[in-house]
């Protein structure tokens, strides 16, 4: 089924002009260093992020658990992501905060390489892992917590060169 020249479908990296899906090939792009910022939140009860900020979850401390899962999530990723390339990342770097005025857990992850692609999905895979870690962990207080906005919002290197949300 071939794309019409110009449509969506003949835009998109992952999709051939059959329509069959591929794993782009980068073996003719540069060398560069890439960095790739993601952000998220985890919404919850006051009372949840109390015992959070307090060290009363019997699971054990949330948002170091949590944090070690953003980085093993983000050097995980092609085996979670279908058609991502497996990449050797040069730097994970997952951080928590409480936000008390919002009853939040923020999380931001920061990636890095000198690649032929990019650390996209791996900082926004960082940040979605540690987000269901800290839902995981206090699941039993608060199932009502909501994981929102994850998002981009910085990467650096390649051809497109800088983006900034």
């Amino acid at each position: 089924m071939m794309q019409p020249e110009g449509s969506l479908m003949s835009k998109l990296t992952h999709i051939n002009e059959d329509g069959d899906a591929v794993m782009v090939d980068v073996s003719e792009k540069d060398v560069t260093e890439r960095i790739a910022t993601a952000r998220g939140s985890v919404i919850m009860a006051p009372d949840t992020l109390a015992l959070i900020k307090q060290g009363g979850v019997k699971k054990g401390d949330v948002l170091s658990i949590a944090q070690l899962a953003g980085i093993m999530g983000a050097k995980r990723t092609p085996d979670l992501i279908p058609l991502c390339h497996p990449l050797s990342l040069t730097s994970v770097k997952v951080s928590l905060s409480l936000d008390e005025e919002r009853s939040a857990v923020d999380i931001e992850a920061t990636c890095k390489l000198k690649g032929r692609t990019g650390v996209e999905m791996e900082a926004l895979t960082a940040v979605s892992t540690a987000a269901l870690t800290v839902y995981d962990m206090v699941k039993a207080a608060d199932k009502s917590m909501q994981i929102q906005d994850i998002r981009l919002i910085y990467k650096t290197g390649g051809k497109s060169g800088t983006y900034q949300a």
